[in-house]
């Protein structure tokens, strides 16, 4: 039976036939564009076509690399989230290696896999096309992997110990208690995440490093060659064709994401204003969608949910093997960190005293820029993200603006702001904050609306009733339910504004560029020039100031907000 006590309409036969035709033209679709991620790999034969024709080709490249790095980040974030949290240690580790690993930028990335992925498949367009997916996946998951853990770190102690009453282990417990939880904030993060996939899709699709140009079909390429020309007009075209991409994925996937989590919003009275979406609609009125939901989903779910009957709970203690496998696994993590440290360092010794300071004073100036991004972005998300959660009805015009301004790559518009800095004689070095804020204010928007539409029905009357206004509904309702996902947005803003100024700090236009004093653009110039000790210390030094933050200021946020600002049930 259909969700919120709709009753089910009579089928009309054009659905069926539309999803089947839909269902064959994707599967084709795939094949085709599949084919050519396989190709022998020429150099001389990587050429970009700025013929508007190949644009929809290009596209569907383009989505293909988009939707495998969205299904690698989501995997990750599940494993890795919940690895995190089922233990102290593990949280000890793991989450300051998230804050590591999310610190590196792209560039340095694929710094690394460009070589290691050519060398696994020499000669096959496979090699380059996996570094690409990789570098868009570093671009996705990290959002995706701070947000489920916040979420599934707030689930309520008293559910936790119901599902251990009830027999729930494991992958029953997941899906019927974490899953629930981290649903509405993982699918906006998702989409954020999307999003951010494509701010990066022309650096991934366009590599330059270690004195190697790798043009790959896409969208993000033909942008870069658009740019390189200074073909305005190729460049409207790569734009108009990425607005309809965005809006079809958001209508066809996104949307229909949106409004089905909405089963999972932790509430006691129904919702009466909820996210709608016309796929979903035709999807539960279709046969076909109903016979694949009845012969496959609803067994599996049914399985997942199932658990054993009620039972005294138990104390297991780990086995010895288990305890002589983690030891191990954690031994095996600590020799190859110590490998790479080592590396590392010998790599740094051909650095002069000079060399080491310079690029830890940039960083205290990209620092300083990033704060100044974070905090302005955050004045105008903040109130405008919860109208958004807030109003359902409004929120089916605003989400879809809202994915197509967050997921429109911000540095496609950095060369016009590059002639506009030239023209008002604006130093690069105040305007790359912009620039940075373009990319990364969208972080801290989605994840207020995923918070703010979490906020349960019951709250919100009760708040009516108690005719609480103004700043006191902020202050007793609004701010304290959607603060874990406020501090898991600036985190993540945060993150991604480091991760901007490779870009944001170096623009050209034209054989134009600007550049400021930063950290950013020490990393940019010496990925260009292959000048390895300098890469891998500037990614030191970039590592140790989004730690050093996360542990002075983050981390204690993440701390209060888990428990000061806990949904209980």
């Amino acid at each position: 039976m259909p969700a919120y006590g709709q009753v089910r309409k009579k089928t009309a036969w054009w659905v069926d036939a539309a999803l089947l035709a839909g269902v064959l033209g994707l599967l084709y679709g795939i094949v085709q564009v599949g084919k050519g991620m396989v190709e022998p790999y020429a150099p001389q034969s990587m050429t970009v076509s700025l013929d508007p024709a190949a644009l929809p080709y290009y596209a569907g490249r383009s989505l293909m690399r988009m939707f495998l790095a969205l299904g690698a980040s989501v995997v990750f974030t599940v494993l890795y989230a919940r690895l995190a949290s089922r233990s102290r240690l593990g949280e000890r580790i793991l989450i300051p290696l998230l804050d590591i690993l999310q610190s590196v930028p792209v560039l340095g990335f694929l710094s690394v896999t460009v070589v290691g992925f050519m060398a696994l498949f020499p000669g096959s367009l496979l090699g380059p096309e996996l570094a690409s997916i990789f570098a868009i996946f570093t671009g996705q998951v990290w959002n995706m992997t701070f947000g489920f853990y916040q979420s599934i770190t707030g689930v309520p102690k008293e559910l936790r110990e119901a599902s251990r009453l009830y027999g729930l282990g494991g992958i029953r417990r997941f899906f019927v208690l974490d899953f629930a939880y981290g649903a509405v904030p993982l699918v906006w993060n998702s989409m954020m995440s999307f999003g951010g996939g494509w701010f990066f899709l022309a650096v991934s699709e366009s590599i330059t490093v270690l004195h190697r140009d790798i043009r790959l079909p896409g969208i993000g390429s033909y942008m870069a060659a658009a740019m390189d020309e200074g073909d305005v007009r190729a460049l409207l075209y790569a734009m108009v064709t990425m607005v309809i991409v965005i809006i079809v994925v958001d209508q066809l996937f996104w949307r229909p994401l949106v409004a089905w989590t909405q089963r999972f919003k932790v509430e006691q009275t129904a919702g009466l204003d909820l996210p709608t979406s016309w796929m979903l609609t035709l999807l539960r009125r279709s046969h076909i969608a109903e016979w694949a939901r009845r012969v496959f989903f609803e067994p599996a779910w049914s399985w997942m949910i199932a658990g054993r009957p009620p039972r005294a709970p138990r104390i297991r203690k780990p086995s010895v093997a288990k305890k002589v496998v983690s030891a191990m696994i954690w031994a095996a993590v600590f020799v190859v960190v110590v490998y790479w440290i080592i590396r590392g360092g010998l790599m740094l010794r051909e650095l002069g005293w000079r060399e080491l300071l310079s690029p830890v004073l940039y960083g205290v100036l990209t620092l300083l820029r990033v704060a100044a991004a974070v905090l302005l972005g955050a004045l105008w998300t903040i109130p405008v993200g919860v109208w958004i959660g807030t109003h359902p009805k409004w929120s089916r015009v605003a989400q879809p603006a809202v994915l197509v301004a967050a997921s429109f790559p911000a540095n496609m518009f950095f060369p016009l702001i590059t002639a506009a800095f030239l023209s008002l004689h604006v130093s690069l070095e105040w305007g790359s904050v912009v620039l940075m804020m373009l990319g990364t204010q969208w972080y801290i928007l989605f994840n207020v609306i995923a918070g703010a539409s979490a906020i349960p029905g019951d709250l919100r009357e009760a708040s009516d009733l108690m005719r609480l206004g103004g700043w006191r509904r902020w202050r007793l309702l609004i701010l304290p339910v959607i603060f874990p996902s406020l501090v898991t947005g600036l985190v993540t803003a945060a993150g991604g504004a480091w991760n901007a100024s490779i870009v944001a700090e170096v623009v050209s236009w034209k054989g134009t560029q600007l550049a400021a004093t930063g950290l950013g653009a020490y990393i940019t110039r010496a990925t260009t020039n292959g000048d390895w000790p300098a890469i891998v210390w500037g990614i030191v030094v970039m590592a140790a100031f989004v730690v050093a933050v996360n542990r002075l200021l983050w981390r204690r946020l993440y701390r209060l907000a888990e428990n000061r600002y806990r949904l209980e049930v």
